[in-house]
Protein backbone atom coordinates (compact mmCIF):
# COMPACT_ATOMS: atom_id res chain seq x y z
CA UNK A 1 0.00 0.00 0.00
CA UNK A 2 2.90 2.37 1.00
CA UNK A 3 4.09 1.91 -2.36
CA UNK A 4 0.56 2.85 -4.14
CA UNK A 5 0.78 5.85 -2.25
CA UNK A 6 4.11 7.39 -3.67
CA UNK A 7 2.82 6.45 -6.97
CA UNK A 8 0.11 8.68 -6.38
CA UNK A 9 1.98 11.33 -4.65
CA UNK A 10 4.56 11.47 -7.96
CA UNK A 11 1.75 11.59 -10.54
CA UNK A 12 0.24 14.80 -8.27
CA UNK A 13 3.14 16.30 -8.27
CA UNK A 14 4.20 15.64 -12.10
CA UNK A 15 0.20 17.38 -12.74
CA UNK A 16 0.76 20.00 -11.27
CA UNK A 17 4.60 20.75 -12.34
CA UNK A 18 2.63 20.22 -16.01
CA UNK A 19 -0.41 22.51 -14.72
CA UNK A 20 2.35 25.04 -13.68
CA UNK A 21 4.08 25.03 -16.84
CA UNK A 22 1.23 25.19 -18.97
CA UNK A 23 -0.13 28.54 -17.17
CA UNK A 24 3.13 30.60 -17.31
CA UNK A 25 3.89 32.92 -19.35
CA UNK A 26 6.43 31.61 -22.45
CA UNK A 27 9.38 34.18 -22.66
CA UNK A 28 10.40 33.26 -25.77
CA UNK A 29 8.69 34.65 -28.98
CA UNK A 30 7.69 32.26 -32.01
CA UNK A 31 9.21 33.16 -35.44
CA UNK A 32 5.95 34.61 -36.91
CA UNK A 33 5.96 37.09 -33.97
CA UNK A 34 10.14 37.78 -34.21
CA UNK A 35 8.88 38.83 -37.87
CA UNK A 36 6.38 40.98 -37.47
CA UNK A 37 9.01 42.71 -34.78
CA UNK A 38 11.37 42.94 -37.57
CA UNK A 39 9.15 44.04 -39.89
CA UNK A 40 7.86 47.02 -37.65
CA UNK A 41 11.37 47.85 -37.20
CA UNK A 42 11.84 47.95 -41.11
CA UNK A 43 8.91 50.45 -41.28
CA UNK A 44 9.88 52.95 -38.67
CA UNK A 45 13.36 53.21 -40.88
CA UNK A 46 11.35 53.49 -43.61
CA UNK A 47 9.41 56.45 -42.30
CA UNK A 48 11.81 58.02 -40.80
CA UNK A 49 13.58 58.57 -44.29
CA UNK A 50 11.14 59.28 -46.08
CA UNK A 51 10.56 62.28 -43.39
CA UNK A 52 14.17 63.14 -44.08
CA UNK A 53 13.65 63.22 -47.92
CA UNK A 54 9.98 65.59 -47.17
CA UNK A 55 12.25 68.00 -45.36
CA UNK A 56 15.13 67.78 -47.61
CA UNK A 57 12.60 68.73 -50.69
CA UNK A 58 10.88 71.22 -48.03
CA UNK A 59 14.03 73.00 -47.33
CA UNK A 60 14.99 73.12 -51.63
CA UNK A 61 12.03 74.69 -52.32
CA UNK A 62 12.64 77.92 -49.60
CA UNK A 63 16.37 77.95 -51.45
CA UNK A 64 14.57 78.25 -54.96
CA UNK A 65 11.59 80.58 -53.60
CA UNK A 66 15.10 82.51 -51.82
CA UNK A 67 16.62 82.81 -55.43
CA UNK A 68 13.63 84.41 -56.79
Amino acid sequence: MKLGGSINAALLVSALLLALSACQKHEGEGPVEHAGKAIDKVVEKAGQQVEKAGEAIQDAAKGDQDKK
